[in-house]
C-alpha cells in the first residue's frame, strides 16, 4: 500500500457532506485534496516520538501468550522492512493511554479493545483519520461488513480493526444434541424458539445461562439485548441506540426487552430459572451441557467460551462440540444475519512518521497475523483472511460464520458512555432480571442516567 496510501472513498456515497452524515456513509474529507503526508490528508495528529528512526512503539492492552502470538505475527515484517518495534502492554490500558496523551508520550500506535476511548483520543485530536495514510476503499472491501462503523466520529475514520471477538454464536455438546436429532441450523429465531420447545417437551431445559461476573454481573444481559436490537431492528436503529439518537427507553428498546423476556422468563427455558442465572458465573454456564444426561443442550455466548469448556472436551473440541450463528428475525424491520462482537483497533498517534504508517498498514491488513492463528486464540476481522491458519474447525466455523454474516456491530455497552453502559445498563438487567423492576422501570432509569452524563460533559 505504500505510495498509495489515500483512497477516495467509494462513490456511492455521492450525497452532500450533510447528507452523508445522515445516511451514515463514511465521509472521505479529503476529497479533491492533494497536501500532507498519507498523499491526500492533513497531519491531525502527532506526537513527541522521533520520526524516520525506525522505531516504532505499540501501546496495547494484551500480555501473556497473547502479545507472543501478536510479536511473532510482526517477526517477518520487521526483518523485511528493517523497522524495529517496541510493543507495551498494559492491563490498565484504558487509563494509561489517557495518561500518557495528557504528558505528551502517546505511542506511535495504540490498539484500543473498545472504542470509547479511541474516540475520545480522536474527538481529542490525538488520532490520525486512517483515510489520510490507509488504502480505505482496499481494506473496508476485506473486512467483516460494518467494523469500521465502530471507529467512526463525524463522519470519518479513526481506527483499523486488527483482531476480532465474536459473540452471536450458539453451542452446543454434539453427543447429546446432534443425537437427538435438534436442528444445528436454525433458519431464524422462530426455528430456534421451534428448538427449545421441542427440548422442552422432553423434559429438559434448553438454554444454559449464567450472568454472575462479580462485579460486571450484567453484561452477560446486556449482550442478550444488544442481540435482540440488531434482529428486530437491523443495524441503522442499532447505531442510533448506541449513540443516543433513540432514548433508551423509546419503544424498539422495549420490544428487544420484551422479546428476550420470553425467552428467559418462559418458564422451563433456562436452566434452574432466573434466579439462578443471576447465581451462576458465566464462565461456569456451558458446563451442565455436558453432564449426562444434559441439564441443559445449548448456550449463547462468545467465542472465548471453548476456554472454560471440561478439559477433555477442551482437547478434542472439534469431535465433541457444535455451533452455529444465532439467527436473525423471521419478519419485521430486519431480516439480514447480524454478528455482534468486538476487537482490538490499531489506532496512529504519529501522521509524521513513514515507519508508523508502515506498520498500520501492516496489522491492518488481512496478511497480518497467521502465527497469532495458528497459536490459536485469534480471529483476523479481514473475510479474506486464509483461514486455514486456524488451528481447529471450530474456529474455522467460527470465521465462515461471520464472513457469511450481513454485518458486524461492536458490542453495544462498549460504545456507550461508561457510566451507562458498565453502570445502570449493567445493573439494570440484574434488576430487571429479578423483577425486582419492569422494562419501563429499567429502559426510563437507563435513560435517564445517559441524560446526566451528557448534560455533564
Amino acid at each position: 500500500m505504500r505510495g498509495a496510501k489515500q483512497r477516495l472513498l467509494a462513490l456511492a456515497c455521492t450525497a452532500t457532506a450533510g447528507a452523508l452524515l445522515l445516511t451514515g456513509c463514511l465521509q472521505n474529507p479529503n476529497q479533491g485534496g492533494g497536501g500532507a503526508a498519507g498523499g491526500g490528508g492533513d497531519i491531525l495528529a502527532d506526537n513527541n516520538e522521533t520520526d524516520g528512526d525506525g522505531i516504532v512503539t505499540i501501546l496495547g492492552a494484551f500480555g501473556g501468550q497473547e502479545q507472543e502470538g501478536f510479536e511473532a505475527s510482526l517477526a517477518e515484517f520487521e526483518e523485511e522492512s528493517g523497522i524495529t518495534i517496541q510493543y507495551t502492554p498494559d492491563a490498565d490500558f484504558t487509563n494509561i493511554i489517557r495518561q500518557r496523551v495528557g504528558a505528551g508520550q502517546a505511542p506511535d500506535i495504540a490498539l484500543f479493545p473498545q472504542p470509547g476511548g479511541l474516540l475520545e483520543q480522536a474527538e481529542a485530536g490525538a488520532v490520525q483519520p486512517i483515510d489520510t495514510y490507509l488504502d480505505y476503499n482496499a481494506i473496508e472491501d476485506t473486512l467483516v461488513p460494518g467494523f469500521l462503523e465502530s471507529a467512526r466520529l463525524n463522519g470519518r475514520v479513526y481506527g483499523a480493526p486488527m483482531r476480532m471477538a465474536v459473540k452471536s454464536l450458539v453451542w452446543y455438546y454434539q453427543d447429546a444434541y446432534a443425537a437427538a436429532g435438534y436442528d444445528t441450523a436454525p433458519a431464524d429465531l422462530d426455528a430456534l424458539a421451534d428448538v427449545a420447545a421441542q427440548i422442552r417437551e422432553s423434559g429438559t431445559t434448553p438454554w444454559c445461562m449464567g450472568w454472575n461476573s462479580d462485579a460486571a454481573t450484567g453484561w452477560v444481559g446486556t449482550d442478550w439485548i444488544e442481540e435482540y436490537m440488531l434482529r428486530l431492528h437491523g443495524p441503522d436503529v442499532y447505531d442510533d441506540w448506541t449513540s443516543h439518537k433513540i432514548p433508551f427507553d423509546d419503544p424498539k428498546v422495549i420490544a428487544a426487552f420484551e422479546a428476550f423476556g420470553e425467552l428467559v422468563m418462559t418458564e422451563g427455558n433456562v436452566y434452574g430459572g432466573t434466579q439462578a442465572v443471576l447465581a451462576t458465573p458465566f464462565s461456569e454456564s456451558i458446563l451442565p451441557a455436558f453432564e449426562d444426561p444434559p441439564a441443559c443442550y445449548i448456550e449463547r455466548q462468545g467465542n472465548f467460551i471453548t476456554g472454560f469448556m471440561p478439559a477433555d472436551v477442551q482437547e478434542n473440541l472439534d469431535e465433541e462440540v457444535g455451533l452455529f450463528a444465532f439467527p436473525p428475525a423471521a419478519s419485521g424491520d430486519y431480516t439480514g444475519q447480524p454478528i455482534l462482537g468486538g476487537g482490538d483497533l490499531a489506532a496512529l498517534m504519529n501522521g509524521n512518521d513513514e515507519d508508523a504508517i508502515a506498520v498500520m498498514e501492516f496489522i491492518a491488513s488481512d496478511q497480518f497475523g497467521g502465527p497469532w492463528a495458528e497459536a490459536g486464540g485469534w480471529l483476523s476481522p479481514h473475510q479474506t483472511f486464509d483461514i486455514s491458519l486456524y488451528p481447529d474447525e471450530i474456529t474455522r466455523q467460527t470465521a465462515e460464520i461471520v464472513a457469511s454474516a450481513d454485518v458486524f456491530r461492536f458490542d453495544g455497552s462498549d460504545l456507550m458512555p461508561g457510566a451507562v453502559g458498565a453502570g445502570t445498563f449493567w445493573t439494570g438487567m440484574v434488576e430487571w432480571l429479578s423483577g425486582e423492576k419492569t422494562t419501563e422501570q429499567v429502559t426510563a432509569e437507563i435513560e435517564q442516567s445517559w441524560v446526566e452524563v451528557e448534560d455533564n460533559s
